[in-house]
């Protein structure tokens, strides 16, 4: 009876030890330290909100604090407002809806820079060139962008009413436009440089970035293509999806083309080719720069490592953090870093951030500013850095830690201050609209529909180029001769291409301003040495 009496006190206090070590682990290992941490943000607020000196706006704190949190971890997890969210939705989805233009408000005047292909605007004629005078039969001189997108937006199968005054005709033309979803394209245009090459600029990774590539590679195959250069220069990247389908359209086999690993072992996941494509056998060559990250870096990363095709340009930014979005209560999300991404060689391309000061100069040291012009196949350029070493499948010498490194490094053009102050006030547009204007008639009738008889024909005069230093001028760009002469072949032919633009859209500003395109032109010398390197017969 005794032995049973002491037997039931024993184990209660053996429970409770183990309820105190249980309480004191999940304290130091799990949610307690969260808990409180949670609790003193909230007696802070409340604090704040009942006896700070004026009156608190709390939803601003927090989302002060939010970001604040964010910051302290790497510079790619970001809090994303309910109000932004429609907008970065939109860029990814791949559609809005409205009635389909690209717009600039020019000297108060919303000017029609271009309707997009397929949208109802253009179905009706709306013209570039045009000005929307009226919308719903109230006058919009003076509007401001973000009164046209409201204006203008709307759920697809509403209706709007724009006014429209066009150079040539009296009075104004009125267009009842029912609105519909609107495709962002990811591809920004598709052509052939010559009778074999096909070019395919892609600017993101959306949700219909495969399907369209697939569409420009075709239409390019039914051309005659036999090479190709893709151009994923100033492309921040996007869906991760997206770029491994991308990839295993020029990676052979059942190769790897992209791994990830995380904290939490749900993340760590493997991406392998699975799909023949007939773009497994052409010769390669992928244009990179800065601004090329992410998505873009798996993309050119993959085709690297697997010795697929060349690589040329400028170093990547070196992104490879996959973030995973959490939408919040309120429509707002917060995209947090759950995961690295690594080459099928094992490269981390993400480049240091720990020893930044601040988001700012992290996006502000993107690249190698000092990197040497040339042949970089076995990548001498980075011989001298501590950046880990890797290997292709034919054993050269590759690095990670720091973006993707093109096999051939040709900088883009480096522009004068002058050109710089040209683009940076939009004089380029300004002047072409004004020249289209007064030429428009005259173009339309000596070149008809014909982008080649334009391109291969049409140059400006001594005096419309005057024409041009002195508008520039009036914009409070001031000629300096010197600037001008050494950049003269690329202004003109930023002016010839917006002309272009006018009436080709993206085929008509890519085909002009290629002929000035020093990467391009690298490119194209370089597909022997690409067939060669893929063993490609």
């Amino acid at each position: 009876m005794k032995l049973k009496e002491m037997k039931f006190p024993f184990i209660i206090f053996i429970l409770a030890i183990g309820i105190a070590i249980g309480f004191l682990i999940d304290k130091v290992f799990s949610g307690d330290n969260l808990r409180e941490s949670i609790t003193k943000f909230n007696d802070v607020l409340t604090y704040t909100e009942k006896y700070y000196v004026e009156q608190v706006d709390t939803h601003k704190l927090v989302e002060a604090a939010i970001n604040g949190m964010l910051s302290k971890l790497d510079p790619h997890s970001v809090y994303i407002p309910a109000k932004q969210m429609e907008g970065v939705e939109e860029s990814f989805r791949g559609d809005f809806e409205g009635i389909g233009i690209e717009f600039q408000v020019v000297n108060d005047t919303l000017t029609v820079v271009s309707p997009i292909t397929g949208g109802p605007s253009e179905q009706l004629g709306i013209m570039s060139g045009d000005r929307i005078i009226k919308i719903d039969g109230k006058q919009v001189i003076g509007i401001s962008n973000e009164e046209v997108r409201k204006k203008l937006r709307g759920k697809t199968g509403t209706k709007v009413t724009v006014s429209i005054l066009r150079v040539g005709l009296k009075g104004e033309l009125n267009y009842e436009i029912t609105r519909d979803k609107i495709p962002i394209y990811s591809v920004d245009t598709k052509l052939m440089l010559d009778d074999k090459t096909g070019y395919v600029s892609v600017s993101r990774f959306a949700d219909k970035t495969y399907d369209e590539l697939v569409d420009a590679l075709n239409e390019l195959n039914n051309q005659g293509m036999k090479q190709c250069i893709l151009d994923l220069r100033g492309n921040p990247g996007g869906y991760l999806n997206q770029a491994f389908k991308i990839a295993d359209l020029f990676v052979p086999g059942k190769n790897k083309i992209v791994y990830t690993e995380g904290r939490r072992s749900e993340f760590n996941e493997e991406y392998f080719a699975s799909e023949p494509s007939p773009y497994e056998k052409i010769p390669l060559v992928i244009l990179v720069n800065k601004g090329s990250a992410s998505a873009s870096e798996i993309v050119s990363g993959a085709v690297q490592d697997w010795d697929r095709g060349l690589i040329v340009g400028e170093t990547t930014f070196g992104k490879g953090l996959v973030q995973r979005q959490f939408t919040l209560p309120d429509n707002s999300a917060v995209r947090l870093t759950i995961s690295e991404y690594f080459t099928p060689s094992g490269r981390l391309i993400q480049r240091d951030y720990k020893e930044k000061n601040d988001k700012a100069e992290y996006y502000s040291d993107a690249g190698l500013e000092n990197e040497t012009e040339g042949e970089n196949l076995y990548h001498s350029v980075e011989k001298d850095s501590t950046r880990p070493i890797y290997k292709t499948s034919k054993g050269r010498t590759v690095y990670g830690g720091g973006g993707i490194t093109p096999d051939y490094i040709v900088k883009s053009l480096d522009l004068t201050e002058y050109t710089v102050k040209l683009l940076r006030n939009n004089v380029f547009y300004l002047f072409a609209l004004s020249f289209i204007d007064s030429n428009g008639r005259e173009i339309i009738s000596k070149y008809g529909k014909s982008l080649n008889k334009f391109r291969n024909e049409f140059s400006f005069s001594e005096n419309e180029i005057d024409k041009f230093i002195e508008f520039a001028s009036q914009k409070d760009v001031k000629l300096v001769e010197n600037d001008f002469q050494k950049d003269k072949d690329f202004i003109l032919a930023r002016l010839k291409a917006q002309v272009a633009r006018n009436y080709w859209k993206n085929e008509g500003w890519y085909s002009v301003l290629i002929s000035v395109d020093n990467q391009v032109e690298k490119a194209l010398t370089l597909f022997e040495e690409a067939r060669d390197l893929a063993n490609l017969k």
